[in-house]
């Protein structure tokens, strides 16, 4: 779970519920981080009402700070659950982004070692 999580709601209240099922589901991506993005993640989720032309959305907006990055995500709809859950998804493949540019990859370090155990074997 990422630690430090902030949930405000503006025009909008915000039930356990809901609170529980907004921490579940965002707060569950840290394993998709590094342990170095892990310790130092932080997590604001703004719920807020939009009123327009006669229709009623709701849009939930999630600013996740990271060490060199900060990534924001901004859905509405209807539902308010469907729009935490599409921002999880959009969060999911930022995260991907993050991690393929950010991180070296394992791979790319073991071949390496590989090479360097190989020159020493000539």
């Amino acid at each position: 779970m990422i630690q430090r999580i902030e949930i405000k709601g503006v025009h909008f209240t915000i039930d356990d519920k809901l609170r529980r099922y907004i921490e579940r589901k965002l707060g569950g991506l840290d394993s998709k981080m590094s342990r170095h993005s892990k310790e130092s993640a932080h997590l604001e989720v703004v719920l807020k009402e939009l009123k327009q032309k006669g229709a009623r959305a709701l849009e939930c907006h999630a600013t996740l700070h990271l060490p060199q990055e900060v990534i924001t995500i901004k859905e509405a709809t209807v539902n308010i659950y469907a729009a935490v859950d599409i921002t999880e998804a959009k969060l999911k493949l930022a995260l991907k982004k993050y991690k393929d540019t950010h991180e070296q990859s394992k791979l790319t370090r073991h071949l390496f070692a590989r090479r360097r155990v190989d020159f020493a074997a000539e």
